[in-house]
């Protein structure tokens, strides 16, 4: 199997990616810490976090699959994959960095709103398309892009809680990525509070898998 679609598949098969947005190194660390103890076995940083590189460099010694979001060009893509992400997200589609991890075989999942954002992006090889944010969407819109697009697969992440999870991937998410709550919840209850919240996102699927 190529390795982009190796990555694919455990990235997909971990149906929860854990969005980490520290305010400093050390939090973002730790979330994802905490985030793997609990469950979660794919984790993507953001580049808004100070220092992301050396979070990618700790947690490397960890079982987990390294992901990096909020990347805006093609040049902090390939900075991210040397720091050891095995996929890159950004906010919305970027052609350049379809191309950069097109070249290097490194799933690329851009965030799109629209039929013409998807089509582009898959017209440039991307496999799977983030939904942002998806606080704005109702889960039915992924069966209604599934109409005249019905290859597209898509990842919401904005807004996706443990309320409405199961709702999403009911309606034909492959994935979910959550974050903001876990962080929020390290903030005010520390890291065993974000483990403990992370085992309850991992529960959660648990039941929906079981269904």
């Amino acid at each position: 199997m190529l390795p982009k679609y190796s990555v694919l598949h455990k990235l997909l098969e971990s149906r929860v990616v854990a969005v980490i947005r520290g305010k400093d190194r050390h939090e973002a660390a730790e979330v994802s810490k905490a985030a793997v103890e609990g469950g979660i076995t794919a984790i993507e940083l953001t580049y808004t976090t100070p220092q992301v590189e050396d979070v990618f460099k700790e947690l490397r010694q960890l079982n987990v699959l390294l992901g990096a979001g909020s990347v805006m060009d093609s040049e902090t893509a390939r900075h991210a994959i040397l720091a050891g992400a095995k996929f890159i997200v950004s906010s919305h589609f970027v052609k350049e960095i379809a191309a950069l991890c097109n070249r290097y075989s490194v799933p690329y999942l851009p965030g799109c709103m629209n039929i013409s954002d998807m089509a582009i992006a898959l017209e440039a090889g991307c496999d799977v398309l983030k939904l942002f944010p998806a606080n704005t969407f109702d889960p039915s819109f992924i069966r209604s892009v599934n109409g005249p697009l019905p290859n597209v697969r898509i990842m919401p992440t904005g807004g996706i809680s443990l309320n409405n999870m199961n709702e999403w991937l009911a309606a034909g998410a492959v994935a979910v990525g959550v974050g903001s709550d876990l962080t929020k919840t390290y903030q005010k209850g520390g890291y065993e509070e974000a483990v403990s919240l992370s085992r309850k996102y991992m529960n959660t699927l648990n039941q929906y898998s079981e269904v």
